[in-house]
């Protein structure tokens, strides 16, 4: 089954091309101060425990930082629904509509977060450091996809894919909130925290907000 979790508008070495650390030059870094926010972003995105409680009972924080999420996007009355297993979860992001009012919110933020940083660099060096977060974290990420689906018996060859993207846009996204110097209270921030309790938000359905 081959399933997709959200609009994967990644760049990524096939599009682009990574580029080592050492080209994303100091000059830049000095002359877009935005940007210092980036290295520190990976630092954290590459020590994260990617997908480590896929399917299990929500503890700690999680609920809170799911309804957190939903209250930030507009849609406070959907209550966070915990999926047991990957089978409900492809169910699940099948059954998304990506032109639900929920997914309309989050691409007006990913635009309007997009037209704030290209209001500070030019597109080609977005492009550039965008390469460079998704060829840093990939890896890790995929690796991270691989061996969950090997622990949780998962047989669906879509399941590394779709996790992979997801958790790359969300990078992606969170990389953004950064360069634009937004606040932790910005929704794609707050997600991102999902993806750092080891879960995978999947989408808003109806009244729910689920997450595998």
């Amino acid at each position: 089954m081959e399933t997709e979790l959200g609009n994967q508008d990644v760049l990524t070495d096939e599009n682009v091309g990574i580029l080592p650390e050492s080209e994303i030059a100091e000059d830049i870094l000095e002359e877009y101060p935005s940007l210092k926010s980036v290295a520190p972003f990976l630092a954290l995105a590459s020590d994260i425990r990617w997908f480590s409680t896929l399917g299990e009972d929500p503890l700690g924080p999680i609920v809170d930082i799911a309804r957190d999420y939903v209250e930030m996007l507009g849609f406070p009355e959907a209550e966070p629904g915990f999926l047991g297993d990957w089978e409900e979860a492809a169910e699940a992001a099948e059954s998304l509509d990506f032109n639900s009012p929920a997914w309309e919110a989050e691409e007006q933020l990913r635009a309007a977060l997009t037209n704030d940083v290209l209001s500070i660099i030019d597109e080609d060096t977005l492009e550039m450091v965008m390469a460079h977060v998704s060829g840093t974290v990939g890896e890790a990420i995929g690796e991270a996809a691989l061996e969950v689906s090997t622990h949780l018996g998962i047989q669906d060859e879509g399941f590394v894919n779709a996790v992979t993207g997801a958790a790359i846009q969300a990078c992606y996204h969170a990389a953004l909130v950064g360069m634009a110097a937004e606040e932790d209270t910005h929704p794609f921030a707050i997600r991102f925290q999902l993806f750092e309790q080891g879960r995978l938000p999947i989408g808003v359905l109806g009244n729910s907000f689920l997450i595998y």
